[in-house]
């Protein structure tokens, strides 16, 4: 399942070239990634009361399109269950007009709180946990 949620490009985003900075990319893939937990009933505070987290551990982007001032995207964001410790969460920055802005992939984990270890299956944690797991695509 492809969750995706909406936002415009601010002006205190811009850089000096009058296009988004390369980091906010990020911010808003982040963005979107909490957006889809909650959607899924997983609130920050709920995770942290279950005794546990997300963590990403390798992150990549690939620029394929700039951003301007009072762009309108959708960032997507669909996990990808390989089994084992990790996951990987595939994203997608789209204009309206359908154009990628960009891609990103962000190889994550889902942290024991307590024993400050990855959890062996992120994935079972995740649906445990989730009121809506089908949001996750569990």
């Amino acid at each position: 399942m492809v969750f995706s949620v909406p936002i415009t490009v601010r002006g205190y985003e811009l850089d000096i070239n009058g296009h988004l900075n390369q980091a906010v990319y990020l911010q808003y893939a982040e963005h979107a990634r909490w957006e889809l937990l909650q959607a899924a009933g997983l609130p920050g505070d709920k995770m942290v009361a279950a005794g546990i987290g997300p963590v990403v551990l390798e992150q990549t982007i690939k620029y394929q399109r700039e951003l301007h001032l009072g762009d309108e995207v959708t960032v997507s964001c669909e996990f990808e269950f390989t089994g084992g410790k990790i996951f990987r969460m595939r994203q997608q920055i789209v204009k309206l007009d359908g154009t990628v802005s960009a891609e990103i992939v962000a190889v994550s984990g889902l942290l024991d709180l307590t024993a400050r270890k990855l959890i062996a299956d992120p994935g079972a944690a995740l649906r445990a946990a989730a009121d809506s797991p089908d949001v996750l695509g569990l």
